[in-house]
């Protein structure tokens, strides 16, 4: 998983991206390629 400051360039990598809150953090994760996953906060 890979901390970014900004989502916006890791959730353009792919169409099946989608950002999620969970406690206080801003994820982006994906079902069908698990390599996309990323954090902020």
């Amino acid at each position: 998983m890979k901390v970014r400051n900004s989502l916006k360039s890791a959730k353009t990598r792919d169409k099946n991206c989608i950002t999620v809150r969970r406690r206080g953090r801003v994820y982006v994760i994906n079902k069908r390629n698990p390599r996309f996953k990323a954090r902020q906060g």
